[in-house]
């Protein structure tokens, strides 16, 4: 299931726990990210800058920065009943719509841009994961840790709909495999109010399916599950909502909320406890 973004960019997924290695990795993508921004406002706010721009230049900078407190709330792992909740930093930095750092994706690049779309790639931070002690039926199927992950993206918005798709690659080696995620959404600003809500599906290869929602007969005589084959599909369908609102010249605030259900050999796998899954990320940020 994915988790929300923004309105411009395909879902995210995150689930909340991960372990050392993941939360050491997180905190130095977040460090970086804040060192990016308070070195662009820096140069955006020296003395030589205003003599070279003029006056305009803080109203004119190309740097968009925004930095404040999140929370997500998400499944404990995937097919699960209960809901986890964990505080998250919310950054919303970006540079002459070239290089960004947003939610999950710590670190982008828009290889392609214009007006109406982006092409890119990105450093993406996954969070799902599945521990042994997340449930006492998950006992002999072994953890699945989470880390980052290589993002694919392409988005292109006619009027007030948009389209995008985003592929996502471990590249930490915890068998995670690929998911591709597509989604269209339909926005419309009321006052200070920005509304989005669309449609959308996940797609996985049978790596990440088999890490998931498989069980080896190995795992099968340490669970007391059955043994259970999967193969790449169709993972999830679901449906994004986010919510922005402008309280000030500074300051916003933003919900998002993915309702999705598991489909194929997601839904059926005695892994899977809960078709349907709820993910939501809400978050103020302070625009510099």
């Amino acid at each position: 299931m994915t988790a929300p973004a923004k309105a411009t960019r395909a879902s995210q997924r995150s689930t909340p726990r991960f372990g050392q290695t993941a939360r050491r990795s997180l905190l130095l993508a977040v460090a970086l990210g804040l060192c990016a921004a308070r070195a662009a406002y820096a140069d955006d706010a020296s003395p030589n800058a205003a003599s070279e721009a003029g006056t305009s230049a803080a109203t004119d900078s190309k740097w968009k920065i925004g930095v404040g407190p999140g929370l997500v709330i998400t499944p404990k792992y995937p097919g699960s009943r209960q809901l986890n909740f964990f505080p998250f930093p919310s950054l919303d930095i970006s540079y002459d719509d070239r290089i960004f750092s947003q939610g999950p994706d710590v670190l982008g690049v828009n290889v392609l841009r214009g007006p109406a779309y982006h092409v890119g790639a990105a450093f993406s931070f996954d969070f799902q994961t599945r521990k042994e002690s997340d449930d006492p039926r998950l006992h002999g199927l072994g953890d699945v840790h989470g880390g980052p992950k290589l993002k694919l993206f392409a988005d292109y918005t006619w009027w007030a709909f948009t389209g995008s798709v985003a592929l996502y690659q471990d590249i930490a080696g915890h068998h995670q495999g690929t998911t591709v995620s597509t989604d269209f959404v339909a926005s419309a600003p009321v006052g200070g109010w920005l509304f989005s809500v669309g449609p959308g599906f996940t797609w996985a290869n049978g790596t990440y399916t088999r890490t998931f929602f498989g069980v080896s007969g190995q795992q099968s005589a340490a669970s007391g599950l059955p043994t259970y084959g999967t193969s790449a599909g169709v993972r999830d369908i679901h449906m994004n909502a986010m919510v922005t609102y402008d309280f000030s010249k500074h300051w916003n605030g933003s919900v998002s909320a993915t309702f999705g259900r598991l489909e194929h050999d997601a839904a059926n796998s005695p892994i899977t406890e809960k078709r349907f899954e709820l993910n939501t990320l809400a978050s103020v940020n302070y625009k510099f």
